[in-house]
């Protein structure tokens, strides 16, 4: 049989790169396709043509495997709340726009990000949606509660989802383009029945995807519950791992990543057993479902390796490599138990 996936590569965390650096390096690191960020789509005046991404993919033989979009999605699904922390991924002059002017800005953005995907055959955009339901819910501990008075927090939150995301899920829909929300701390579904709800509450729209990532499962719920959950949604995956360190606070104030109590880290040595993940997502049909949508013969891998100590660009191509060399494995074609007796 032939192999199940293909080694890919996030461009988020390279975006000091140009387009064509940041395939230069992943190239050499032994990807096979690539997934930029949508900055790196960016030209002087608007987004660089269909015809300069695909001759800049098509020049290195590899394959464009999604627009990774979570900066612009957080920042529409989160300005309302007057958050500073998207500030990093906002234009200056947009910056000092109103709440409601970022947002409006940032749909405007996002629509067109999605005219470009579709001329480009892009059917996935890995994204998370933002703080639609506030800081206090984002906490997960109720300290303020979350209803009572004439207020309802969630129910608000619900509400807020629902209109804020409606115009940007209609586009989707309309492209046939699937939105994978990557289930993260911080964002509107922070966990499986998280995410579920937000299905729920949109009538099961269709564009509502997922983006898995097992490295952001470490506050009770195991990346095996959370993925099994949500599994006929997963059009995306992340490779990803980390280590927690016993005895620190997991929600200490400490900003500093080496000091932190979770650490993202290289892939091989990390908590989690990279292989009985992606053989999860074989489970759940993730491959399956991408490579009937693409018209591909794998699925991409995309790696995200990243560490407090190690040089980012030396995480990312140890991550490419393993993740080439053990992860990417020719699928079973049956049960091992079909030749006995033969």
């Amino acid at each position: 049989m032939a192999n199940a996936y293909h080694a890919s590569i996030e461009g988020a965390q390279h975006g000091a790169k140009s387009l064509a650096q940041f395939l230069d390096y992943a190239k050499a690191s032994g990807a096979s396709g690539a997934q930029p960020s949508n900055y790196m789509l960016n030209g002087p005046k608007g987004f660089k043509s269909v015809k300069e991404i695909k001759e800049t993919f098509g020049a290195r033989g590899m394959s464009l495997d999604g627009i990774s979009a979570h900066c612009p999605f957080w920042v529409h699904t989160s300005a309302w709340t007057g958050t500073k922390s998207g500030n990093p991924f906002i234009a200056p002059d947009v910056a000092k726009k109103s709440p409601q002017e970022i947002e409006k800005w940032h749909e405007t953005y996002l629509l067109k990000l999605m005219d470009l995907a579709a001329e480009l055959g892009v059917k996935v955009i890995p994204m998370f949606w933002g703080v639609a339901f506030g800081w206090e819910l984002a906490t997960g501990y109720p300290w303020g509660f979350w209803s009572g008075g004439g207020f309802d927090l969630i129910k608000e939150g619900q509400e807020r989802f629902v209109k804020k995301t409606a115009k940007l899920r209609a586009h989707a829909n309309k492209l046939g383009i699937y939105l994978a929300h990557e289930i993260h701390p911080g964002t509107a579904a922070m966990c499986a029945d998280d995410f579920n709800m937000l299905v729920s509450i949109c009538d099961g729209d269709k564009c509502l995807a997922v983006n898995a990532d097992p490295s952001h499962c470490w506050e009770g719920e195991t990346w095996e519950q959370r993925f099994l959950k949500v599994g006929g949604r997963i059009y995306a995956a992340h490779v990803k791992n980390f280590t927690i360190r016993s005895g620190f606070p997991l929600r200490a104030m400490q900003p500093a990543w080496g000091k932190r109590a979770m650490q993202f880290t290289d892939l091989p040595t990390g908590d989690l057993n990279m292989s009985r993940y992606v053989e999860l997502l074989l489970h759940v049909g993730y491959q399956d479902r991408y490579t009937k949508l693409m018209g591909t013969t794998t699925a991409p891998l995309v790696v995200e390796a990243e560490s407090a100590h190690k040089d980012l660009d030396y995480c990312s191509a140890n991550g490419v490599a393993y993740t080439r060399d053990h992860l990417c494995f020719p699928q079973a074609g049956g049960s091992f138990e079909d030749g006995m007796g033969a």
